[in-house]
């Protein structure tokens, strides 16, 4: 069994400068870290490793130092890694990502399931799974919060629906979104930094995949444009106020009404 893990790198920090003309987040010279979402689905699929004898890969888009995340995953006991890395690739909105994705994964070989975290913590769209998912032609499910059976042709699931929670039995190749929580991610291994330090990483750039135009990758590719992004404004400033609880309670409702809350 051949199980794909997708990745991302993430600021990690809400200080984070936008470029006023493509609205895109300027990522250079910032700390950075792995979407907190995808540290879930590798775990996950390092659970079905030691299971199973499944081989785990891991699969990024992104510039050079995004080959950091993948490092990561090796030392958390990934087995492969791939890097998507052009610069025709940059300024992608979900459905170029996601297109993108569709495009290394094939080169990489189509798995028997791919994994995905829930979402990533610097867009909170959580479409690029099911979007790689529709480019694939694979069936996918969403939000799972369980494994409940590996099985030799398919994998059966628990999702946490909005107003239910659900079971499904997917076949192979299929893609899952996991949620927060479905396991506890383990910590990197130093040891198997010392053992993964020289470990290949496959680059592929838009020359190496199948579909070559670049107007289907990068800006040219989004049909969504952003028209304003912004980091959040930090208002440090603070009021005390002092009295009985009665008087206290006058001013907050006070103050709630006056900023129209209420």
């Amino acid at each position: 069994m051949e199980i794909l893990v997708c990745i991302k790198q993430v600021p990690g920090t809400t200080e984070v400068e936008v470029d006023e003309k493509t609205g895109v987040l300027k990522r250079d010279g910032i700390d950075s870290k792995t979407n907190p979402y995808d540290l879930f689905a590798i775990e996950t699929a390092l659970r079905m490793k030691e299971s199973k004898g499944a081989k785990v890969g891991v699969i990024s888009m992104g510039p050079p130092q995004a080959k950091e995340v993948i490092r990561e995953a090796f030392m958390m006991g990934a087995d492969e890694g791939v890097l998507l890395t052009d610069r025709r690739f940059a300024g992608a909105d979900c459905l170029a990502t996601a297109y993108t994705l569709s495009q290394g994964i094939k080169k990489a070989g189509n798995p028997d399931l791919i994994i995905c975290g829930k979402m990533t913590t610097d867009g909170d769209t959580a479409q690029v799974g099911p979007e790689i998912a529709e480019f694939l032609n694979i069936p996918h499910v969403a939000n799972v919060k369980r494994i409940i059976e590996i099985k030799k042709k398919s994998i059966v699931v628990e999702m946490d629906m909005p107003d239910t929670v659900e079971i499904a039995e997917v076949q192979y190749p299929c893609l899952i979104t996991v949620d927060k929580d479905i396991y506890q991610p383990r910590l990197p291994s130093f040891k198997r930094k010392l053992a993964t330090k020289d470990k290949e990483i496959v680059e592929y750039s838009l020359d190496d995949l199948e579909d070559k135009n670049e107007k289907n990758y990068g800006l040219n590719g989004s049909p969504t444009q952003v028209k304003r992004i912004f980091p959040p404004e930090i208002d440090t400033t603070h009021v005390m106020w002092k009295g009985s609880s009665d008087e206290l309670a006058d001013k907050v409702f006070g103050k709630l009404k006056e900023l129209k809350f209420i």
